[in-house]
């Protein structure tokens, strides 16, 4: 029960939270215990489509009424829902599965949610993506994640391009039945050497990761129509340094001389003019080599 408010208290002291919850991408067993005692305890859930949460909801058991919050409502339904919140009831938000806001309705609501003083609690869990990135074998300390490319061929190819020269570790999502046009168009854009990989059906029965440079990977997938199906992730590789960024023995034999002498980026300052190697190059490798 809500008390009476007491001088100096404000309103948005006795709002609700705003759950933002992740659910299972396949493997129902990834549920959280306490994603299940929120989404059993807030009194409204805002689930992207909630005929196929109920699916979920009945599989647990939970009975707390649902609503549509979907990109065709969000911003218009966000108010409602942020007037309930500031009445005091806890809503939870789910996506159809994994984490909201990935690539997912729910961006708008807690937007507004948070414009509005309340207070809004991540409940974390699967993502499709961090699951990929996990399993794939790349470097992880820096990534991107793009979301879904274009669905048209001249737009994703576009992008495609722009993408060529990330030199960190990307992921995108793609539809089953684009997967092999968008893997096409990657090795046209960034070459038959770059790796990729195919992370399919995640946490489910059929779950694939494949790995492979994109001519044996695109080759791989053609031959297969098995892997044409469910939802898929790609974790692409970063481009390699150019040829202008090799870092040879005396580079690194100046840098660790002016490191013993100055603080770090001091150190690859100096060092980026005596050799002409990129600063930022130096940098990274200094915080690799342990001159944090």
């Amino acid at each position: 029960m809500r008390h009476k408010l007491h001088p100096g208290i404000s309103m948005t002291t006795l709002a609700g939270t705003l759950f933002v919850v992740a659910t299972p991408i396949g493997n129902l067993q990834d549920m959280s215990p306490r994603a299940l005692q929120v989404l059993k305890d807030v009194k409204l859930i805002a689930a992207e489509d909630t005929r196929h949460s109920a699916r979920l909801m009945q599989h647990f058991g939970i009975g707390t009424p649902m609503t549509a919050c979907h990109d065709h409502n969000e911003r218009d339904k966000g108010g409602r829902l942020v007037e309930r919140l500031l009445a005091g009831d806890d809503i939870a938000l789910i996506s159809d599965a994994g984490t909201p806001l990935i690539s997912d309705p729910g961006y708008h609501l807690v937007r507004q949610a948070r414009e509005a003083g309340v207070k809004v609690s991540p409940v974390p869990g699967a993502c499709a993506l961090i699951a990929a990135l996990s399993g794939a074998g790349m470097p992880s300390d820096r990534f991107a994640f793009e979301g879904f490319l274009p669905a048209k061929a001249h737009g994703r190819r576009q992008r495609l391009q722009a993408l060529a020269a990330e030199d960190r570790t990307w992921m995108v999502y793609e539809a089953p039945h684009r997967l092999l046009e968008c893997l096409q168009d990657m090795q046209q854009e960034l070459g038959g050497e770059r790796r990729v990989l195919l992370a399919r059906e995640l946490t489910k029965t059929f779950e694939t990761l494949h790995s492979a440079p994109l001519a044996e990977l695109v080759a791989w997938v053609a031959s297969d129509s098995d892997q044409q199906r469910g939802e898929c992730v790609l974790v692409v590789e970063g481009a390699p340094a150019p040829e202008g960024d090799a870092v040879g023995d005396d580079a690194l034999r100046v840098l660790d001389l002016l490191l013993a002498e100055l603080p770090l980026k001091r150190a690859a300052k100096l060092a980026s003019e005596i050799t002409g190697v990129r600063k930022n190059l130096l940098y990274q490798i200094a915080l690799e080599r342990g001159n944090g």
